[in-house]
């Protein structure tokens, strides 16, 4: 089995681009905060490169920015190139299935990680119940 679950934010804007076929094509990358402390108190971050696909990517590049918060879904691959010096490369993306996203969104277009809390509770209404005979129940 090959999945992978992420939260994290975006490290950068989105990149879009499209095949020589026309299919579009989507990368970014995010961090991800490890659960635990190191020796100095701090959590370590680890570093991932999504790539997304059609429509989900072209969603992606449309709504995501640099600092967006999101939750990745998808599987492990592994390429592998020569780079000019001749050394062989292995790069692993993280090529997603579905990408949630957490944020929202302002009035003025920022975003913000949690919901706008209201500055004060509706009052409830209360209505005076009127008592049921036990035996007028059909059960």
């Amino acid at each position: 089995m090959n999945k992978v679950i992420l939260i994290g934010n975006l490290t950068r804007d989105p990149e879009l681009s499209t095949t020589n076929s026309g299919v579009s094509v989507c990368r970014f990358g995010i961090a991800v905060q490890r659960n635990f402390q190191n020796n100095e108190g701090e959590r370590d971050v680890d570093f991932f490169n999504i790539v997304v696909w059609r429509a989900k990517g072209e969603n992606c590049h449309k709504f995501l920015k640099k600092g967006s918060k999101c939750a990745v879904i998808g599987r492990l691959q592994n390429s592998s190139y020569e780079a000019n010096d001749g050394t062989k490369r292995t790069v692993t993306d993280i090529v997603a299935d579905d990408v949630e996203f957490l944020g929202s969104r302002n009035t003025d277009g920022s975003e913000t990680t949690s919901a706008p809390r209201p500055t004060s509770a509706p009052k409830a209404e209360t209505t005076e119940l009127e008592p049921i005979d036990d035996d007028s129940l059909p059960f």
